[in-house]
């Protein structure tokens, strides 16, 4: 019979799209770190007509089958407002899961590209599922640990089935990891002393009870200070305000903090407990069952994940971010946190890798995003 590809239509096969990484992970390559995401949120994601991403993008999700058998999905994305800010016709696959079978993969990532062809755009990258904003990239460096909160996971064979597909690494993101025991270096805390000492200096908590006024804060950081970066795509207010209510859910007031100078929104930390280490035990479903299990697991949690880290240009160099960074440390040790997990980072942001490094964070993952170009 070979190798067919068909395009989801209806509930069955978005079904089947959505569970397919049960198979991968539980019968086919059968790894225990793999963390199964709730199926309602893959579900809502992918919701076209109800989660806000949708209506500045568009996708197609594709089953692939051998021999009559479901053997591999993926998802053909384009961003407009992402092409449009930086003026590209980029193309972008994601949800990929895929058995160890380079002709599955060929027909699936082809699949994908002619969709996106027939759009109009010229290069097609990936993973994005679906864009920078979420889970992104291939993890290539680091299988010995399960993977943190919102970060991607995969069999060690997927990057050689693109690269034998014809894509070439666009860029590596990397994780650090950091031992919250450990403390950071003398010289540092003085200067974070030093520099909290200042009258023009303010630290405070992000106030959840007053989400809305502090996502005004938040998106007036998040845009000056990752505007500039690689692969950059620009959030809506509307998709701002969702991803502010998933982490009033989830979030710890005393790991959430803006730093302010001269009265000014200066830079945002926030990190948030590894809930991989609850969602593990849930199998993808949350019923009466696993929210009562989850509330005893969640008070478990080891460890933290940085996720949110940015500053204004122009208060980069000023010593603020070891100050943000110490007053996170400091809180997740008095909680108990016994790790943090710094991520992700671009391999040549050189500050921000160094910054990481003289905390002692340790490079332990890496990551990957391909590109291939599209033939005319």
């Amino acid at each position: 019979m070979g190798i067919s590809i068909k395009s989801v239509a209806g509930k069955d096969e978005l079904s089947k799209f959505i569970e397919f990484p049960w198979f991968i992970y539980r019968e086919y390559w059968r790894d225990p770190n793999w963390v199964p995401p709730l199926k309602r949120d893959i579900k809502f994601k992918l919701n076209t007509s109800k989660h806000p991403f949708w209506k500045h993008a568009e996708r197609q999700l594709f089953l692939a089958y051998k021999d009559g058998t479901l053997a591999g999905r993926i998802a053909a994305i384009i961003d407009y407002n992402y092409n449009k800010l930086w003026n590209e016709k980029m193309g972008a696959f994601g949800f990929f899961e895929c058995i160890n079978d380079q002709s599955v993969a060929d027909a699936l990532l082809d699949a994908a590209s002619d969709w996106l062809k027939k759009k109009g755009m010229s290069f097609i990258r990936g993973p994005l599922s679906p864009s920078m904003n979420d889970e992104c990239a291939f993890l290539t460096e680091g299988y010995e640990k399960p993977p943190v909160i919102m970060m991607p996971y995969n069999p060690p064979y997927y990057p050689e089935l693109v690269e034998k597909s014809g894509f070439a690494k666009a860029k590596e993101l990397w994780a650090f990891y950091k031992d919250t025991s450990m403390g950071i270096p003398e010289r540092l805390q003085k200067l974070a002393e030093a520099l909290k000492r200042k009258h023009n200096l303010l630290i405070r908590e992000v106030n959840f009870k007053k989400l809305s006024h502090e996502l005004e804060i938040i998106r007036e950081l998040y845009n000056k200070s990752w505007e500039k970066n690689w692969g950059f795509s620009p959030m809506t207010d509307e998709e701002i305000n969702l991803t502010g209510k998933e982490l009033k859910s989830i979030a710890v007031p005393e790991l959430a903090l803006f730093a302010f100078m001269n009265g000014k929104p200066a830079g945002v930390g926030i990190s948030i407990p590894d809930y991989n280490q609850v969602l593990i035990h849930l199998n993808g479903k949350l019923g009466p069952i696993q929210i009562a299990k989850a509330l005893v697991l969640r008070k478990k949690i080891t460890g933290i994940r940085a996720m949110v880290f940015g500053f204004k240009p122009e208060f980069r160099r000023t010593g603020l971010p070891i100050l943000l960074y110490w007053e996170t440390e400091r809180a997740a040790r008095r909680l108990g946190y016994q790790w943090c997990e710094l991520s992700w980072n671009l391999e040549d942001n050189d500050l921000i890798n160094r910054f990481d490094s003289e905390i002692g964070g340790k490079l332990y993952k890496r990551y990957r995003i391909y590109e291939r170009q599209i033939v005319p």
